[in-house]
Protein backbone atom coordinates (compact mmCIF):
# COMPACT_ATOMS: atom_id res chain seq x y z
CA UNK A 1 0.00 0.00 0.00
CA UNK A 2 0.86 3.27 0.04
CA UNK A 3 0.27 5.75 2.69
CA UNK A 4 0.89 8.88 4.25
CA UNK A 5 4.47 10.00 4.63
CA UNK A 6 6.28 11.97 7.73
CA UNK A 7 8.11 9.49 9.99
CA UNK A 8 6.76 7.05 12.25
CA UNK A 9 6.64 8.35 15.83
CA UNK A 10 8.67 11.41 15.38
CA UNK A 11 10.61 10.03 12.52
CA UNK A 12 11.41 12.17 9.86
CA UNK A 13 10.84 14.30 7.16
CA UNK A 14 6.88 14.81 6.27
CA UNK A 15 7.41 14.96 2.44
CA UNK A 16 5.14 12.62 0.69
CA UNK A 17 6.70 10.24 -1.17
CA UNK A 18 6.44 6.73 -2.73
CA UNK A 19 7.09 3.48 -0.53
CA UNK A 20 10.74 3.19 0.18
CA UNK A 21 12.02 -0.48 -0.09
CA UNK A 22 9.87 -0.95 -2.85
CA UNK A 23 12.81 -2.79 -4.64
CA UNK A 24 15.48 -3.33 -1.81
CA UNK A 25 15.22 -5.65 1.32
CA UNK A 26 14.44 -2.42 4.05
CA UNK A 27 16.45 -3.19 7.60
CA UNK A 28 14.82 -3.65 10.56
CA UNK A 29 16.71 -0.73 11.95
CA UNK A 30 15.74 1.70 9.47
CA UNK A 31 13.14 4.13 10.93
CA UNK A 32 10.00 4.64 8.72
CA UNK A 33 8.49 6.94 6.97
CA UNK A 34 5.30 7.39 9.13
CA UNK A 35 2.74 6.87 6.47
CA UNK A 36 3.72 6.07 3.78
CA UNK A 37 2.30 3.20 2.43
CA UNK A 38 -0.40 5.27 0.81
CA UNK A 39 -0.14 8.61 1.86
CA UNK A 40 -0.84 10.73 -1.50
CA UNK A 41 -0.12 14.26 0.21
CA UNK A 42 1.72 15.48 2.86
CA UNK A 43 0.86 17.08 6.04
CA UNK A 44 -0.30 20.71 5.41
CA UNK A 45 0.35 23.56 8.34
CA UNK A 46 -2.83 23.49 10.59
CA UNK A 47 -4.60 26.65 9.25
CA UNK A 48 -4.54 25.71 5.63
CA UNK A 49 -5.57 22.32 6.85
CA UNK A 50 -8.75 23.62 8.36
CA UNK A 51 -9.57 25.62 5.69
CA UNK A 52 -9.27 22.72 2.90
CA UNK A 53 -11.34 20.38 5.17
CA UNK A 54 -13.76 23.33 5.35
CA UNK A 55 -13.54 23.78 1.69
CA UNK A 56 -13.51 20.03 0.93
CA UNK A 57 -16.26 18.97 2.95
CA UNK A 58 -18.61 21.55 1.32
CA UNK A 59 -17.54 20.37 -1.92
CA UNK A 60 -18.27 16.57 -0.74
CA UNK A 61 -21.51 17.27 0.38
CA UNK A 62 -22.47 19.67 -2.75
CA UNK A 63 -21.04 16.65 -5.10
CA UNK A 64 -22.16 13.54 -3.87
CA UNK A 65 -24.69 11.80 -5.60
CA UNK A 66 -28.02 12.57 -4.20
CA UNK A 67 -26.53 15.87 -2.67
CA UNK A 68 -25.80 14.42 0.24
CA UNK A 69 -28.80 12.97 1.18
CA UNK A 70 -29.97 15.89 3.76
CA UNK A 71 -26.44 15.41 5.89
CA UNK A 72 -24.84 18.23 7.53
CA UNK A 73 -21.35 18.39 9.39
CA UNK A 74 -20.10 15.51 7.52
CA UNK A 75 -22.71 13.01 7.09
CA UNK A 76 -24.45 13.15 10.45
CA UNK A 77 -27.88 13.77 9.99
CA UNK A 78 -29.03 17.19 11.68
CA UNK A 79 -30.34 16.46 15.16
CA UNK A 80 -28.26 13.31 15.15
CA UNK A 81 -26.70 11.65 17.87
CA UNK A 82 -23.85 8.95 18.02
CA UNK A 83 -24.63 6.27 16.17
CA UNK A 84 -26.96 7.32 13.69
CA UNK A 85 -25.51 7.29 9.97
CA UNK A 86 -27.15 7.66 6.40
CA UNK A 87 -26.08 4.24 4.58
CA UNK A 88 -26.85 5.10 0.86
CA UNK A 89 -29.03 2.86 -0.98
CA UNK A 90 -27.07 3.28 -4.78
CA UNK A 91 -29.45 2.34 -7.59
CA UNK A 92 -28.26 1.53 -11.17
CA UNK A 93 -29.46 3.48 -14.05
CA UNK A 94 -32.20 2.76 -16.66
CA UNK A 95 -35.09 3.64 -15.04
CA UNK A 96 -34.40 2.80 -11.03
CA UNK A 97 -34.41 4.80 -8.30
CA UNK A 98 -31.24 6.65 -8.36
CA UNK A 99 -29.93 6.98 -4.71
CA UNK A 100 -31.76 6.40 -1.72
CA UNK A 101 -30.60 7.28 2.15
CA UNK A 102 -31.69 5.11 4.90
CA UNK A 103 -30.90 6.22 8.75
CA UNK A 104 -29.94 2.82 9.97
CA UNK A 105 -29.91 3.72 13.99
CA UNK A 106 -27.30 1.24 15.92
CA UNK A 107 -29.01 0.53 19.20
CA UNK A 108 -26.27 -0.09 21.70
CA UNK A 109 -26.70 -3.30 23.78
CA UNK A 110 -27.93 -3.46 27.14
CA UNK A 111 -24.38 -4.23 29.49
CA UNK A 112 -26.07 -7.53 30.51
CA UNK A 113 -26.33 -8.23 26.55
CA UNK A 114 -22.85 -6.82 26.05
CA UNK A 115 -20.89 -8.33 28.63
CA UNK A 116 -22.61 -12.10 27.48
CA UNK A 117 -21.78 -11.46 23.91
CA UNK A 118 -17.82 -10.96 24.73
CA UNK A 119 -17.48 -13.80 26.45
CA UNK A 120 -17.71 -15.74 23.29
CA UNK A 121 -15.11 -14.04 22.35
CA UNK A 122 -11.60 -16.60 22.89
CA UNK A 123 -8.30 -14.88 22.83
CA UNK A 124 -6.34 -18.04 22.58
CA UNK A 125 -8.82 -19.39 19.89
CA UNK A 126 -7.91 -16.03 17.88
CA UNK A 127 -4.23 -16.36 18.26
CA UNK A 128 -3.88 -19.96 18.14
CA UNK A 129 -5.60 -21.18 15.40
CA UNK A 130 -6.15 -18.10 13.19
CA UNK A 131 -3.22 -15.92 13.50
CA UNK A 132 -0.50 -18.63 13.68
CA UNK A 133 -1.50 -20.45 10.17
CA UNK A 134 -0.95 -16.50 8.37
CA UNK A 135 2.49 -16.00 9.89
CA UNK A 136 4.28 -17.15 7.00
CA UNK A 137 5.34 -15.62 3.44
CA UNK A 138 2.67 -15.16 1.28
CA UNK A 139 2.99 -12.90 -1.80
CA UNK A 140 0.58 -13.76 -4.43
CA UNK A 141 1.31 -16.91 -6.16
CA UNK A 142 3.51 -18.32 -3.56
CA UNK A 143 3.22 -21.82 -2.25
CA UNK A 144 2.28 -19.71 1.46
CA UNK A 145 -0.26 -17.37 -0.28
CA UNK A 146 -2.24 -20.67 -1.78
CA UNK A 147 -1.96 -22.58 1.66
CA UNK A 148 -3.34 -19.24 3.74
CA UNK A 149 -5.90 -18.94 1.21
CA UNK A 150 -7.22 -22.84 1.02
CA UNK A 151 -7.14 -22.45 5.32
CA UNK A 152 -9.20 -19.21 5.06
CA UNK A 153 -12.20 -20.95 2.36
CA UNK A 154 -11.43 -24.36 5.34
CA UNK A 155 -12.20 -21.79 8.10
CA UNK A 156 -15.10 -19.84 6.78
CA UNK A 157 -17.15 -23.39 4.99
CA UNK A 158 -16.98 -24.76 8.53
CA UNK A 159 -18.95 -22.04 10.18
CA UNK A 160 -22.33 -23.37 11.45
CA UNK A 161 -24.24 -20.22 10.19
CA UNK A 162 -23.81 -21.64 6.63
CA UNK A 163 -21.52 -18.58 4.34
CA UNK A 164 -21.28 -18.90 0.50
CA UNK A 165 -17.16 -18.85 -0.34
CA UNK A 166 -16.53 -18.00 -3.06
CA UNK A 167 -13.15 -17.88 -4.87
CA UNK A 168 -12.55 -14.82 -7.34
CA UNK A 169 -9.37 -16.27 -9.17
CA UNK A 170 -7.78 -14.38 -12.06
CA UNK A 171 -4.36 -13.51 -14.00
CA UNK A 172 -3.12 -10.40 -13.95
CA UNK A 173 -0.45 -8.27 -16.07
CA UNK A 174 2.58 -6.65 -13.39
CA UNK A 175 6.26 -5.77 -13.97
CA UNK A 176 7.26 -9.52 -12.73
CA UNK A 177 4.62 -11.08 -15.84
CA UNK A 178 1.85 -12.30 -15.37
CA UNK A 179 0.98 -13.51 -11.66
CA UNK A 180 -1.74 -15.79 -10.91
CA UNK A 181 -4.10 -14.10 -7.45
CA UNK A 182 -7.64 -15.41 -5.90
CA UNK A 183 -9.90 -13.02 -3.87
CA UNK A 184 -11.79 -15.10 -0.78
CA UNK A 185 -15.46 -14.19 -0.83
CA UNK A 186 -18.20 -14.71 1.71
CA UNK A 187 -21.38 -13.80 2.07
CA UNK A 188 -23.28 -14.56 4.98
CA UNK A 189 -26.77 -14.28 2.54
CA UNK A 190 -26.44 -13.54 -0.65
CA UNK A 191 -29.83 -12.96 -1.20
CA UNK A 192 -30.18 -10.03 1.00
CA UNK A 193 -30.84 -6.66 -0.83
CA UNK A 194 -27.61 -4.79 1.11
CA UNK A 195 -24.23 -5.80 2.73
CA UNK A 196 -22.24 -4.52 5.49
CA UNK A 197 -18.86 -5.59 3.62
CA UNK A 198 -15.62 -6.33 5.68
CA UNK A 199 -12.42 -6.82 4.19
CA UNK A 200 -8.50 -6.92 4.77
CA UNK A 201 -5.69 -8.29 2.51
CA UNK A 202 -4.06 -11.65 2.34
CA UNK A 203 -0.92 -11.22 0.91
CA UNK A 204 2.49 -10.11 2.38
CA UNK A 205 5.23 -8.11 0.40
CA UNK A 206 7.03 -9.49 -1.74
CA UNK A 207 10.84 -8.76 -1.23
CA UNK A 208 14.38 -10.03 -3.53
CA UNK A 209 15.45 -13.03 -3.19
CA UNK A 210 17.61 -13.45 0.35
CA UNK A 211 16.13 -10.75 1.96
CA UNK A 212 14.95 -11.82 5.67
CA UNK A 213 11.18 -13.20 5.53
CA UNK A 214 8.60 -10.59 6.05
CA UNK A 215 5.39 -12.42 7.17
CA UNK A 216 3.59 -9.33 7.83
CA UNK A 217 1.98 -9.40 11.32
CA UNK A 218 0.18 -6.07 11.26
CA UNK A 219 0.53 -6.06 7.60
CA UNK A 220 -2.37 -8.18 7.39
CA UNK A 221 -2.12 -11.17 9.30
CA UNK A 222 -3.60 -9.88 12.47
CA UNK A 223 -7.03 -8.62 10.35
CA UNK A 224 -7.39 -11.35 8.63
CA UNK A 225 -7.46 -13.39 11.96
CA UNK A 226 -9.88 -10.57 13.80
CA UNK A 227 -12.32 -11.60 10.84
CA UNK A 228 -11.94 -15.29 11.83
CA UNK A 229 -12.32 -14.52 15.33
CA UNK A 230 -15.56 -12.25 14.96
CA UNK A 231 -17.74 -14.77 12.83
CA UNK A 232 -16.42 -17.47 14.68
CA UNK A 233 -17.57 -16.18 18.04
CA UNK A 234 -20.77 -14.72 16.77
CA UNK A 235 -21.73 -17.84 14.88
CA UNK A 236 -24.86 -18.71 16.61
CA UNK A 237 -25.78 -14.73 16.22
CA UNK A 238 -24.88 -14.58 12.79
CA UNK A 239 -27.07 -18.27 12.13
CA UNK A 240 -30.21 -16.21 13.95
CA UNK A 241 -29.79 -13.63 12.15
CA UNK A 242 -29.40 -15.24 8.73
CA UNK A 243 -32.55 -16.91 9.73
CA UNK A 244 -34.67 -14.34 10.22
CA UNK A 245 -34.42 -12.76 6.40
CA UNK A 246 -32.80 -9.44 7.38
CA UNK A 247 -32.37 -7.02 4.64
CA UNK A 248 -28.30 -6.48 5.33
CA UNK A 249 -26.22 -9.24 5.70
CA UNK A 250 -22.31 -9.49 6.24
CA UNK A 251 -19.96 -9.55 3.84
CA UNK A 252 -15.96 -10.49 4.39
CA UNK A 253 -13.66 -9.94 1.85
CA UNK A 254 -9.63 -11.26 1.60
CA UNK A 255 -8.45 -9.36 -1.14
CA UNK A 256 -4.98 -10.80 -2.58
CA UNK A 257 -2.27 -8.70 -4.47
CA UNK A 258 -2.93 -5.62 -2.09
CA UNK A 259 0.92 -4.87 -2.12
CA UNK A 260 3.20 -3.68 -4.74
CA UNK A 261 5.47 -6.30 -6.59
CA UNK A 262 8.28 -3.77 -7.79
CA UNK A 263 6.71 -0.45 -7.47
CA UNK A 264 4.25 1.40 -5.98
CA UNK A 265 1.58 2.53 -8.82
CA UNK A 266 -1.84 2.27 -10.50
CA UNK A 267 -0.57 -0.54 -12.15
CA UNK A 268 1.01 -2.13 -9.67
CA UNK A 269 -0.63 -2.23 -6.41
CA UNK A 270 -4.40 -3.24 -5.14
CA UNK A 271 -4.61 -6.26 -7.96
CA UNK A 272 -7.64 -7.90 -5.77
CA UNK A 273 -9.40 -4.88 -4.90
CA UNK A 274 -9.21 -3.28 -8.55
CA UNK A 275 -10.02 -6.90 -10.10
CA UNK A 276 -13.20 -7.58 -7.42
CA UNK A 277 -14.47 -4.24 -7.63
CA UNK A 278 -14.92 -4.24 -11.19
CA UNK A 279 -16.52 -7.88 -11.01
CA UNK A 280 -19.02 -6.47 -8.74
CA UNK A 281 -19.42 -3.57 -10.53
CA UNK A 282 -20.73 -5.76 -13.42
CA UNK A 283 -22.47 -8.22 -11.88
CA UNK A 284 -26.51 -7.65 -11.21
CA UNK A 285 -27.72 -8.11 -7.98
CA UNK A 286 -31.47 -8.15 -6.84
CA UNK A 287 -33.72 -4.91 -7.30
CA UNK A 288 -32.02 -3.11 -10.24
CA UNK A 289 -28.76 -3.24 -8.59
CA UNK A 290 -25.43 -4.58 -9.00
CA UNK A 291 -23.38 -5.87 -6.48
CA UNK A 292 -21.05 -3.20 -5.26
CA UNK A 293 -24.49 -0.79 -5.24
CA UNK A 294 -25.50 -3.87 -2.51
CA UNK A 295 -22.63 -2.65 -0.16
CA UNK A 296 -24.11 0.01 2.73
CA UNK A 297 -20.51 0.81 4.29
CA UNK A 298 -16.90 -1.32 3.35
CA UNK A 299 -15.52 -1.21 6.64
CA UNK A 300 -11.37 -2.10 5.76
CA UNK A 301 -9.07 -3.34 8.48
CA UNK A 302 -5.24 -2.74 7.71
CA UNK A 303 -2.01 -2.62 9.91
CA UNK A 304 -3.58 -3.85 13.04
CA UNK A 305 -1.84 -4.98 16.13
CA UNK A 306 0.68 -3.19 17.43
CA UNK A 307 0.42 -1.33 20.63
CA UNK A 308 -1.49 1.87 21.14
CA UNK A 309 -2.97 2.49 17.20
CA UNK A 310 -4.12 6.10 16.50
CA UNK A 311 -7.22 5.54 14.30
CA UNK A 312 -8.89 8.42 12.59
CA UNK A 313 -12.14 8.87 10.22
CA UNK A 314 -11.04 9.44 6.82
CA UNK A 315 -14.08 9.94 4.97
CA UNK A 316 -17.29 11.89 6.16
CA UNK A 317 -20.16 10.20 5.11
CA UNK A 318 -19.70 7.61 7.26
CA UNK A 319 -17.88 9.57 10.35
CA UNK A 320 -21.53 8.60 12.38
CA UNK A 321 -20.12 4.95 12.21
CA UNK A 322 -16.53 5.66 13.11
CA UNK A 323 -17.89 7.75 16.25
CA UNK A 324 -19.89 4.83 16.64
CA UNK A 325 -16.40 2.92 17.29
CA UNK A 326 -15.11 5.42 19.63
CA UNK A 327 -18.14 5.72 21.38
CA UNK A 328 -18.00 1.46 21.91
CA UNK A 329 -13.99 2.13 23.30
CA UNK A 330 -15.23 4.03 25.79
CA UNK A 331 -18.22 2.38 27.24
CA UNK A 332 -16.03 -1.13 27.20
CA UNK A 333 -12.73 1.17 28.84
CA UNK A 334 -15.91 2.52 31.60
CA UNK A 335 -16.91 -1.43 32.39
CA UNK A 336 -13.31 -2.69 33.13
CA UNK A 337 -13.39 -4.39 29.62
CA UNK A 338 -10.68 -3.53 27.76
CA UNK A 339 -7.08 -4.57 28.89
CA UNK A 340 -3.65 -2.69 28.83
CA UNK A 341 -5.66 0.45 28.15
CA UNK A 342 -5.65 3.66 29.78
CA UNK A 343 -8.19 6.59 29.80
CA UNK A 344 -5.90 8.99 27.71
CA UNK A 345 -4.82 6.17 25.16
CA UNK A 346 -7.87 6.01 22.73
CA UNK A 347 -7.83 4.10 19.53
CA UNK A 348 -10.49 5.67 17.51
CA UNK A 349 -9.78 9.31 17.85
CA UNK A 350 -11.66 12.65 16.86
CA UNK A 351 -9.58 15.24 14.45
CA UNK A 352 -8.68 15.10 11.36
CA UNK A 353 -6.68 12.28 9.57
CA UNK A 354 -3.02 12.69 8.77
CA UNK A 355 -3.27 12.46 5.32
CA UNK A 356 -5.28 10.33 2.27
CA UNK A 357 -4.14 6.92 2.27
CA UNK A 358 -3.90 4.93 -0.92
CA UNK A 359 -5.46 1.29 0.09
CA UNK A 360 -8.17 -1.32 -0.75
CA UNK A 361 -11.41 0.61 -0.14
CA UNK A 362 -10.03 3.11 -3.68
CA UNK A 363 -11.60 0.96 -6.22
CA UNK A 364 -14.93 0.72 -4.23
CA UNK A 365 -14.56 4.23 -3.06
CA UNK A 366 -14.32 5.45 -6.70
CA UNK A 367 -17.29 3.61 -7.00
CA UNK A 368 -19.32 5.71 -5.03
CA UNK A 369 -19.12 3.15 -1.88
CA UNK A 370 -18.89 4.40 1.53
CA UNK A 371 -15.60 3.80 3.21
CA UNK A 372 -14.90 3.47 6.85
CA UNK A 373 -10.82 2.69 6.98
CA UNK A 374 -9.74 1.50 10.11
CA UNK A 375 -5.96 1.96 9.38
CA UNK A 376 -3.65 3.63 12.58
CA UNK A 377 -1.75 6.18 11.29
CA UNK A 378 0.96 6.68 11.58
CA UNK A 379 1.77 3.14 10.35
CA UNK A 380 3.01 1.11 12.95
CA UNK A 381 7.12 1.33 13.27
CA UNK A 382 7.99 -2.29 12.29
CA UNK A 383 6.06 -1.40 8.97
CA UNK A 384 7.54 -3.05 5.55
CA UNK A 385 10.36 -4.47 8.09
CA UNK A 386 11.19 -7.73 8.72
CA UNK A 387 10.25 -7.11 12.15
CA UNK A 388 6.69 -7.01 11.43
CA UNK A 389 6.26 -10.34 13.11
CA UNK A 390 4.65 -12.23 16.64
CA UNK A 391 7.26 -10.80 18.19
CA UNK A 392 6.11 -7.18 17.64
CA UNK A 393 2.49 -7.34 18.08
CA UNK A 394 0.52 -6.27 21.11
CA UNK A 395 -1.78 -9.06 22.34
CA UNK A 396 -4.12 -6.75 24.77
CA UNK A 397 -4.62 -4.41 21.81
CA UNK A 398 -5.20 -7.28 19.30
CA UNK A 399 -8.04 -8.22 21.87
CA UNK A 400 -9.40 -5.02 22.63
CA UNK A 401 -9.98 -4.56 18.70
CA UNK A 402 -11.88 -7.98 18.56
CA UNK A 403 -14.53 -6.37 21.52
CA UNK A 404 -14.54 -3.48 20.10
CA UNK A 405 -15.74 -5.05 16.60
CA UNK A 406 -17.52 -7.77 17.89
CA UNK A 407 -19.57 -5.30 19.55
CA UNK A 408 -19.74 -2.74 16.45
CA UNK A 409 -21.31 -6.07 14.59
CA UNK A 410 -23.76 -6.72 16.97
CA UNK A 411 -25.13 -3.27 17.18
CA UNK A 412 -24.76 -2.40 13.52
CA UNK A 413 -26.62 -5.81 12.30
CA UNK A 414 -28.83 -6.32 15.35
CA UNK A 415 -27.87 -9.37 16.48
CA UNK A 416 -29.29 -9.35 20.22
Amino acid sequence: MRKVSGGAHGGGGGRARRRSGERDPPQASQTRPLLRRRLLWPPLPLPLLLVALAVGTGLYVAWAPGGGGGERGGGEKKGGGVGEAETYRRRSSGGSPERQSQSRQARSLPEAHLRALLEQLDPQRLWGKYLQPLLVERPPGSPGNLKVRKFLEDELRALGAGWQVEVDAFSAPTPLGPVAFANVVATLSPEAPYRLTLACHLDSKLFPPGAPPFLGATDSAVPCALLLELVRALDPQLGRFKDRGAPVTLQLLFLDGEEALKEWGPEDSLYGARHLAQRMEQTPHDFGISEIQAIEIFVLLDLLGARDPIIKSHFPNTAPWFRQLSSIEKRLHRLGLLASHPWEVMYFQPGPPYGAVDDDHTPFLRRGVPILHLIPTPFPAVWHTPADTEANLHPPTVHNLSRILAIFLAEYLGLL
